[in-house]
């Protein structure tokens, strides 16, 4: 196919792209390698409408701005040219002539790949380069929903879970000094979550950006993973190794706002384009989500990463950014309404509903999750039901009640039970995700073992009781990086995670618990198969705040599938505790938080535990068990 067919937009592709449901734009847009009869070379396909001319300059022709001008595709805005004789690797930049005369030099918005910063030009690149090995993990992805399935994700920002040792990092270095390389993560990072236990890892956003301190939730580049770790290629390596070592990937996607360098999106014809006004809390531009030409912009770059790049999940960040007008508007002599007299952001909601719809017809088996703050309804059913249309919500309420209770002094403790029982009377209005994300150790919060209160056995130990209480509380599971060895700094990042740390017991045996919990997990089906069915769990005893004790039951889809789970938030410890089952017969202690081995003071359950035919919390039969200090014990019955 000549090359002027091939990559030319066809008139039913402009006027899906027109009408904002163009999805695979990016086979289009963007720099396409290609040949034009006997001549190889490159394909330059951008939307600036209103622009007087457009020229692409590069690496290739001196950046000399009076060689390649593009040619207007009708009246539609679009503007393209093929230049022969540029190979894989040039960097361009698309030079635009305002309807008033200025001259932009602009990145490519569709460039799938971008200069390593601080330079800011566009890399055309060959998407066609990846070696894919992960077909049987796609074949099994169709059919096991992942809702089905246990789900314990490790969050990483990829450039400082390790780094080289080159002294004092900052924002000039290169990728080779500091950062390790996509390929390099792939041999250390994988092999790491792997053993650890975790299902799958979701990367803070790998999309290029400008400025490090901004950890990528400021885009410039939404179609090129970032160079500060290798090429596309590099991060196919990445991603292919990861599902072959059968861990799933999410990819942190940011739709509602973008960064206002000049070299980006941010009035990329001299006017407003790609935006709708300035963010009010963020300093960014905030998307046009009524523009159609944008919808598609945005539903073809989602579709990418799981075209190109065989992402598994789509974590949405600052949902709720997006689903209100005044979001972050403090003076309410401001405050604007829609044409319906309420603060949702209709194009917002209409946008977010088709991007679910459009990632569920293409890819029925990939999830999608919302960073989602508020007491918004419906954001995980389907927007023919009246939902947003998400797989999952980010369960903000759990982790601030959750963290503000563990952070208390014993003493008051009492006075906050209900900030570990609330949760369970809405968890089951959403599929939940329960987050203890990067936002939780950043900007003076404090690390969560920082959080603890007591002396350092405290601590740990109570470290220890979060991270079971966590996975024993119906729910995917999310954990940021460095919390399962106990890092006492605040997350930075510019910097590696404090790995020597292990060289201590208390840290390595952390790690230790959180590994041991993490395999129990993924082996342990009451404690996923039923997440977001009301019958995986049963309060046994929730009232019990004077000894700041949590009793229930978790059930699997078996009847003798069930474990009884007692977690004690008080340093105290109870012999001949007496805990309500619903079965006769004996029980094991599977699990204990307080184990030596973990660093705990040994008060465990061992041997056999056998139930009596004395009622308790509602139950026929009842356990006497040693209830351990600051811990948690996990107890199934034993199957005949």
């Amino acid at each position: 196919m000549p090359m002027e067919e091939q990559f030319a937009l066809t008139d039913e592709e402009l006027f899906l792209f027109n009408q904002g449901t163009l999805c695979r734009g990016y086979q289009k847009f963007g720099a396409h390698l290609g040949r034009s009869g006997e001549r190889s070379g490159v394909c330059f396909t951008v939307w600036a409408p209103s622009a007087k001319s457009v020229r692409v300059v590069g690496s290739f022709n001196d950046w000399r701005a009076d060689e390649n001008r593009m040619s207007p595709v009708g009246s539609s805005g679009v503007w393209s040219i093929f230049i022969a004789g540029i190979t894989e690797g040039a960097l361009y930049k698309y030079l635009i002539e305002t309807a008033g005369g200025a001259l932009l030099y602009k990145s490519d918005p569709f460039a799938f790949s971008s200069e390593l910063r601080p330079g800011t030009a566009s890399r055309v690149a060959d998407l066609s380069r990846g070696v894919w090995q992960d077909g049987a993990w796609l074949q099994r992805r169709k059919t096991a929903p992942h809702s089905e399935q246990p789900m314990n994700i490790y969050e990483v920002h990829l450039g400082s879970w390790k780094q080289h040792d080159v002294g004092q990092p900052d924002e000039m270095t290169t990728p080779s000094d500091r950062f390790f390389t996509y390929r390099a993560l792939a041999e250390t990072l994988i092999p790491y979550a792997k053993d650890m236990g975790f299902t799958h890892i979701e990367f803070m956003p790998v999309m290029e950006h400008p400025f490090d301190g901004s950890w990528g939730y400021q885009v410039t580049g939404y179609y090129a993973p970032t160079s500060r770790y290798g090429t596309p290629e590099d991060f196919m390596y990445f991603i292919n190794a990861c599902h072959t070592a059968e861990l799933g990937v999410i990819l942190d996607w940011v739709p509602g706002h973008f960064c206002r360098d000049a070299h980006g999106l941010g009035r990329f014809n001299g006017a407003k384009l790609y935006e709708v006004e300035d963010h009010a809390q963020w300093g960014t531009y905030k998307f046009d989500l009524g523009r159609p030409e944008v919808r598609s912009f945005l539903l073809s770059n989602a579709l990418f990463w799981l075209d190109i790049y065989h992402i598994d999940g789509i974590r949405v960040d600052g949902v709720t950014s997006m689903l209100y007008l005044n979001f972050g508007i403090g003076d309410k002599t401001k405050h604007r309404k829609n044409r319906l007299g309420g603060d949702e952001d209709l194009d917002a909601v209409s946008f977010i509903k088709e991007f679910n719809q459009t990632v569920s017809l293409y890819y029925p088996d990939v999830f999608t999750a919302a960073e989602e703050s508020t007491s918004w309804p419906q954001v995980t059913r389907l927007p023919d039901q009246g939902g947003l249309g998400f797989s999952c919500k980010w369960d903000m309420g759990w982790m601030n009640d959750t963290l503000k209770y563990t952070q208390q002094d014993f003493p008051v403790r009492s006075q906050s039970h209900n900030l570990l029982t609330f949760s369970m009377m809405y968890a089951y209005s959403e599929s939940f995700i329960l987050p203890l994300s990067h936002d939780e150790v950043v900007h003076g919060k404090r690390s969560l073992i920082g959080r603890m209160p007591g002396n350092y056995w405290h601590q740990f130990a109570g470290l220890r009781l979060l991270a079971l209480y966590q996975l024993c509380h119906p729910g995917a599971k999310l954990s940021f990086m460095g919390n399962e060895f106990g890092q006492f700094v605040e997350w930075r990042y510019f910097e590696s995670l404090e790995w020597f740390l292990l060289d201590y017991d208390a840290h390595r045996q952390h790690q230790f618990f959180i590994k041991t919990l993490n395999h129990l997990y993924l082996k342990a089906s009451p404690l996923w198969e039923l997440d977001f069915d009301t019958r995986g769990f049963v309060w046994l005893d929730a009232d019990n705040k004077r000894q700041s004790i949590l009793l229930f039951k978790r059930q699997g889809k078996a009847e003798m599938d069930f474990f009884i789970i007692a977690l004690n938030f008080l340093p105290d410890s109870y012999t001949k505790y007496k805990i309500g089952v619903p079965l006769p017969g004996r029980y094991t202690e599977i699990l204990n938080s307080d184990d030596k081995c973990f660093g705990g003071s040994g008060k465990l359950n061992p041997g056999a535990l056998t139930a009596q035919a004395v009622p308790m919390h509602g139950q026929n039969f009842s356990l006497e068990i040693t209830v351990p200090p600051l811990g948690g014990t996990i107890i199934r019955p034993e199957l005949i």
